[in-house]
C-alpha cells in the first residue's frame, strides 16, 4: 500500500474521521459479566489477604479509591482510550468498592471494563481502516511532536483531542519503523498486523480475563509481589515468568503494551550472549535464522512466554528496543535457546594480580551467581549434595592454597535463591552468631544464625553487589557489612526484602508477601536494599530497576538490633577509600565511559517529546549513533587500541569467560577497582591497627 506523504489532515477530513470512530464505538460489542465462581473467588482472595499477608491493610472507603485508580490506570495507563467524561462517571464507584468486594459484586468492575473494551476495539477498528484506505495521508515533515510518557496529562475531553493524540501516536508508528529500514508499504502492513492481532484478542477477552484484571487491582494495594492467577494463567506461571527451561533464561514483566527484561538468568543463553538488557522491551519475535519477526506489541505476557520458549539448541530472534537507545531505535539480536545446567550457575573462581605501591597481590574473586542448594540429591542422602556453601567453601581452599592476599565475593547479578544457603555461607566467615531476621504478619520475629566456630576464611575480603543483586545476595551482603566483617563495594542493591508463597484457591491461586528480611543490625533490606560503602558507577536506573521502582512496593523499616560482634572497625577510613577511588576514576578509561554513558540516559529521559519530523528524528539518530562511536573511540584510544569505523565492529571483538558470558569491559573495570579498594582498606587497617596498638 501506497501512503502519499502530503500536508493534509489526518483522515479525509476530521467529520469524517469523527463519523467513522462514532460509528465504531456505536457497533454492538459483548458485555462481558462475572460468573459465580469469580464471587466466590473474589471472597475468598480478600480472606486470605487479611489472614496472611504480611501487610495490615483495612478494606475501607480509602481504600476503595485506591483500587479504583488502580484499576483505571492498569487498564489504560497511556490515558488513550478513557475520556474526562468516562473518569468522571467512574467517581460513582469511589467509595463503594470495598463494599462490593466485601459482598462479592462485581458489577462496577465489568461495567468500567465494557467501557474500555468498546473504546479499544473501536479505535483499532478505525486505525485499521485508516491504514486500509487509499486515501490516507501523512506528512512527514510537519514540524510536530508526540510526547510517550502520558501518565499524568489530563483525559481527553473531547473526540478532536483523542484523534490528534492517535494521528500522531500512528505517525509516529510508522515513522520509527520507516527508520528501521523498512518502506511505507512494509511499515503499514507491519502495523496492519499488529493492529488486527491486537483486534483478535481484545475480541477474544473473556470473563475470566477481565476477573483477574480486577482482582490483581485489589492485591496491587497490598504490595507489587501479591497476585491473583486464574486456573489458565496458573498453568503457565514459573514465579516471574522464568524462561530458564529450554527458553533464552530471562524474567519479563509487562509494561503498557510491551514486554519487558526485568533480570536475566545468570549463566543463562541471553546472559552469555551479552546483548539483552534489564529494561530492554521485546517488540518483536521470530523463530530461526531466517523465520519472520512477529511483532508482538500488544501481546500478554504468557503468548509472548510461549513464543520465545522452544527446543534446546534453535534460535530464536528477538526484535529488542534498547534501554539506553533513543526514543524507537530497534534492534534485532539472535540467541540460541538452551537449558540452564545447575553447573553453570555454580561458583567459580579466578585470581587477579594487581600492583599497590610497587608491591605486587594476588586477590581472589569467587563469582556466585544465585544461591543453590540440590535438595532432591539432599533428600536421598547424598552425601556429595551440590550447595553454594560447600562448592564456595572449595574454592576458597583452593585460593588459600594459592597464597591470595585478600578475597572478593561477587554478587553482581544474583537475584537470590535458597535463603538456608545465603545463611551457611554467612557462617563461612564469621564465627558464629545471627544472619537475619524474619518478621511475619503477626510481628513475631524468628532469628537465624551459625552456630559453628569453624571459619573457612579470616583474611581481608570485599563483597562486590549491584542493582540487580537481590533478596538473598542482601542478606549475605548486610551480615557482612554488619559485622564489619568485610567492606561492601559497588551499586546500592535491589531492595527486595520480603517473602512470597503460593495459596491455592478453589479457582486459581494466589501469591502473596508473608514475611519481611531485617538484618541484624535491625535495618529491613525492603526498598532500601543495602547500600555499599563505596560506591562505583552503575548504568542501572533506579528508576527503573529495583523495589522502588515498583508502585505500592512495602517500606523500609526498621527492628530491635541484636547484640553481634564487629570484626574490625573501618568506617573512619572510608572517606580515605572514597577520596582514593574517586582519583583513580577520573582517569579511568571504562569508568570515564560508564559516567558519559549514565549522563547520556539521564538526558535522553528527561527528553520528554519524540519529534515527529522525518528529517529531525532521523538526525537525532544518527547524532546519537555518532555519540556513541566517539566515546568509544575515546576510550580505545586512552586504552592504547586502534579506533573502530562502526559498532558493529565491536561484536568481532567479543571475549568469553569459562562459562561462555561474554567479558563485559566495564563489569571487567569494576571488579579490577574493587580489588584496588581492597587492597586501600589492607593497607589503610594496617597502618590503623599499628597506631590503635
Amino acid at each position: 500500500m501506497n501512503i502519499p506523504r502530503v500536508n493534509t489532515p489526518f483522515c479525509l477530513s476530521t467529520l469524517i474521521c469523527s463519523l467513522l470512530f462514532s460509528l465504531t464505538l456505536n457497533a454492538s460489542t459483548q458485555s462481558l459479566k462475572p460468573e459465580k465462581i469469580h464471587t466466590q473467588t473474589l471472597q475468598e482472595i480478600v480472606s486470605s489477604l487479611n489472614q496472611d499477608h504480611y501487610n495490615d491493610i483495612v478494606l475501607n472507603d480509602e481504600l476503595s479509591g485506591k483500587i479504583l485508580d488502580q484499576y483505571i490506570k492498569a487498564l489504560d495507563p497511556s490515558r488513550a482510550y478513557f475520556y474526562a467524561s468516562d473518569i468522571e462517571s467512574f467517581e460513582q464507584f469511589r467509595n463503594t468498592l470495598d463494599d462490593d468486594i466485601k459482598s462479592g459484586d462485581l458489577s462496577a468492575a465489568y461495567q468500567i471494563f465494557n467501557i474500555y473494551q468498546q473504546r479499544t476495539i473501536g479505535r483499532l477498528e478505525t486505525l485499521i481502516a485508516n491504514l486500509q484506505d487509499s486515501n490516507y495521508r501523512i506528512d512527514f515533515n510537519l514540524e510536530e511532536s508526540l510526547k510517550p510518557d502520558r501518565s499524568e496529562i489530563p483525559w481527553a475531553i473531547t473526540e478532536l483531542q483523542m484523534n490528534d493524540f492517535w494521528r500522531k501516536r500512528l505517525k509516529s508508528a510508522l515513522l520509527s519503523l520507516k527508520l528501521a529500514d523498512k518502506d511505507i508499504d512494509d511499515a503499514t502492513d507491519v502495523l496492519l498486523k499488529r493492529y488486527q492481532n491486537q483486534l483478535s484478542r481484545a475480541r477474544q477477552t473473556n470473563d475470566e480475563d477481565v476477573f483477574q484484571s480486577y482482582a490483581n487491582a485489589i492485591t496491587q494495594q497490598f504490595d507489587p509481589h501479591t497476585q491473583y492467577f486464574s486456573p489458565r494463567r496458573s498453568e503457565n506461571f514459573n514465579i516471574n515468568m522464568s524462561l530458564s527451561l529450554e527458553g533464552i533464561g530471562a524474567v519479563l514483566q509487562s509494561e503498557n503494551e510491551n514486554t519487558k527484561i526485568v533480570r536475566l538468568v545468570p549463566a543463562g543463553p541471553a546472559d552469555k550472549a551479552g546483548q539483552l538488557k534489564p529494561a530492554d522491551l521485546i517488540v518483536g519475535v521470530g523463530q530461526g535464522v531466517d523465520g519472520e519477526i512477529q511483532d508482538v506489541v500488544g501481546w500478554r505476557l504468557d503468548e509472548v512466554v510461549a513464543l520465545i520458549r522452544g527446543p534446546k539448541g534453535t534460535i530464536v530472534r528477538l526484535e529488542i528496543i534498547p534501554a539506553d537507545a533513543e526514543d524507537g531505535v530497534h534492534k534485532t539480536i539472535q540467541i540460541r535457546r538452551n537449558r540452564v545446567k545447575l553447573e553453570e550457575q555454580a561458583a567459580q573462581s579466578k585470581i587477579i594480580e594487581l600492583q599497590h605501591n610497587e608491591e605486587n597481590f594476588k586477590l581472589g574473586v569467587i563469582s556466585i551467581p544465585a544461591f543453590y542448594i540440590d535438595f532432591a540429591a539432599l533428600q536421598r542422602g547424598d552425601s556429595n549434595y551440590k550447595s553454594t556453601t560447600r562448592d564456595v567453601e572449595q574454592l576458597i581452599t583452593e585460593l588459600q592454597e594459592q597464597e591470595i592476599n585478600g578475597l572478593i565475593i561477587d554478587l553482581r547479578d544474583n537475584g537470590g535463591g535458597s535463603l538456608r544457603e545465603a545463611n551457611e555461607l554467612i557462617g563461612l566467615f564469621i564465627s558464629r552468631g545471627p544472619t537475619v531476621q524474619i518478621r511475619d504478619p503477626e510481628g513475631r520475629v524468628n532469628i537465624m544464625g551459625d552456630s559453628d566456630p569453624k571459619i573457612a576464611y579470616d583474611g581481608p575480603m570485599a563483597v562486590l553487589v549491584n542493582r540487580l543483586s537481590a533478596s538473598a545476595s542482601e542478606i549475605f551482603a548486610g551480615a557482612i557489612q554488619d559485622y564489619q566483617r568485610g567492606i561492601i563495594i559497588g551499586g546500592q542493591t535491589f531492595g527486595k526484602g520480603t517473602v512470597q508463597t503460593l495459596s491455592p484457591l478453589g479457582h486459581g491461586q494466589l501469591k502473596l508477601t508473608h514475611a519481611k528480611f531485617y538484618r541484624i543490625s535491625g535495618d529491613s533490606t525492603q526498598h532500601k536494599g543495602v547500600v555499599p560503602d563505596v560506591t562505583l558507577p552503575s548504568l542501572y536506573d533506579k528508576e527503573e530497576i529495583g523495589e522502588s521502582a515498583l508502585d505500592g512496593a512495602l517500606a523500609w523499616d526498621q527492628v530491635h538490633e541484636i547484640p553481634h560482634k564487629r570484626y574490625l572497625s573501618f568506617e573512619t577510613l572510608l572517606p580515605e577509600l572514597a577520596t582514593r577511588n574517586d582519583l583513580r576514576s577520573q582517569h579511568d578509561p571504562d569508568f570515564l565511559y560508564i559516567k558519559a554513558q549514565r549522563q547520556r540516559i539521564d538526558n535522553i529521559k528527561s527528553d520528554n517529546q519524540i519529534s515527529l519530523n522525518e528529517i529531525k528524528l532521523q538526525t537525532e539518530r544518527d547524532a546519537a549513533e555518532q555519540w556513541q562511536l566517539n566515546t568509544e573511540n575515546t576510550r580505545r584510544a586512552a586504552k592504547q587500541l586502534p579506533p573502530i569505523k562502526a559498532l558493529s565492529d565491536l561484536e568481532d571483538e567479543l571475549e568469553k569467560d569459562s562459562q561462555g558470558r561474554t567479558i563485559n569491559p566495564e563489569a571487567e573495570a569494576i571488579l579490577t577497582e574493587t580489588g584496588r579498594v581492597l587492597l586501600d582498606l589492607i593497607e589503610l587497617t594496617g597502618k590503623y591497627i599499628a597506631i590503635k596498638n
